[in-house]
Parts: C-alpha cells; structure tokens; sequence
C-alpha cells in the first residue's frame, strides 16, 4: 500500500512563495516518477509538475518559469518549489506517484491546501 503525505500549504499573498513537500511510502520512491497535480474549486484536476526517476522534469504552461519540481530520494519526498503565486494557484495541491510520467498509480494523498490572496 502506497501512502502519500503532502505539506506545506497555506495562505500567501499573491508574488509570494511556498514550498511543497511530499513524503511516500510502501513503493520503491527512487524508481518511481513523481507529479504534483491540483484541483480548483469547480475545475478538473490537473498535471502542474512531475519529475521522472533519472530527474526529467516537465511543467505545465501556467506554472513554467515559476514553479520547480525536485525529488530527494534519501528521504522518499518530492518537493514543489512555487514561486511568484498567483490568484489562479489557489487549489488543492496532491502529490502522485507513478511507472513512468505518464503511466501513474491510482493513489492520493490528502492534499495540500494553497490560497493565494490578490
């Protein structure tokens, strides 16, 4: 059983930063890709960040230039380093674990709230 524990949300006002942690465990953390997604209220959940094992990264269109995904496999915890936030950031933010960056499991965590104040 893979369990997922995201940490680091809260309230920031917009330009400001915040940094995401997540912690697995139950699957082998160095072989497995790593994604964050988020959910606004109303929206569907989206891809934001993954990382593959070797350490690709790719981002989605809203968040490239601002936002940085990274992985420390001694701790079995990916990171998502947000800078320069945004009102249109405020989401639940959840980590997921995966195959490859394309092929994920089907486990949650509970989510990380992020609220990003104009």
């Amino acid at each position: 059983q893979v369990q997922l524990v995201e940490s680091g949300g809260g309230l920031v006002q917009a330009g400001g930063s915040l940094r995401l942690s997540c912690t697995a465990s139950g699957s082998v953390f160095r072989l497995n890709a790593m994604g964050w997604y988020r959910q606004a209220p109303g929206k569907q959940r989206e891809l934001v960040a993954a990382i593959t094992s070797g350490g690709s990264t790719n981002y989605a269109d809203s968040v490239k230039g601002r936002f940085t995904i990274s992985r420390d496999n001694a701790k079995n915890t990916v990171y998502l380093q947000m800078n320069s936030l945004k009102p249109e950031d405020t989401a639940v933010y959840y980590c997921k674990t995966g195959l490859t960056t394309n092929i994920w499991y089907d486990y949650w965590g509970q989510g990380t709230q992020v609220t990003v104040s104009s």
